[in-house]
């Protein structure tokens, strides 16, 4: 089977968790939680890429206080579907000393790529970091991070759209799958 037969086949017969709609209003929320909380903070927001990118751009347009945004990327899955060692990608070029850091991404799975992110921040001088995930995984286990911002939990499964990826693609799906076991 190729690469392009296998991505075909992954679509075709996964499991719609939460269609557009769903996800829509679940951005909604977490804009409004976002807008209440961080309203005075002048936030810096770090998109984690690659797959915070969906959600940071939803979200984006639905906050309304100042802010600055920038990127970050240490990535654990290059493009696999099991995380190994993390590698550093991107660090963000704007200063973290004394801000307020969002760090806006996809999913919460084990959180260790997170947590590593918010400890650089942590290192690099953020006044307070934020997380905020569109997707929160139930696993049954503490994660050593909690995110502040949550859109959905689902079950423990693999996922991919709405920045999600199945081995790098199909990060544009509309609506959150999960492949079937």
């Amino acid at each position: 089977m190729t690469m392009f037969e296998e991505i075909e086949h992954i679509r075709v017969t996964a499991d719609l968790l939460h269609s557009v709609a769903d996800i829509e209003a679940a951005l909604d929320k977490m804009a409004r939680e976002i807008n209440s909380t961080l309203a005075d903070r002048n936030p810096l927001l770090l998109c984690v890429m690659n797959g915070g990118a969906v959600t940071f751009g939803k979200l984006l347009t639905r906050l309304t206080m100042p802010l600055t945004m920038d990127a970050i990327n240490a990535s654990r899955y290059q493009n696999q579907t099991s995380g190994g060692n993390i590698e550093w990608l991107i660090k963000p070029k704007t200063p973290l000393n004394g801000r307020t850091v969002l760090l806006v991404d996809d999913v919460l799975d084990e959180g260790m790529t997170l947590a590593t992110i918010a400890e650089y921040c942590k290192e690099q001088g953020a006044e307070a970091i934020y997380s905020a995930v569109l997707v929160d995984k139930v696993l049954g286990h503490q994660k050593p991070l909690n995110a502040d911002f949550v859109g959905l939990t689902v079950e423990n499964r693999y996922l991919f759209g709405y920045g999600m990826d199945y081995k790098g693609y199909l990060r544009n799906a509309p609506g959150i799958y999960a492949c079937k076991e």
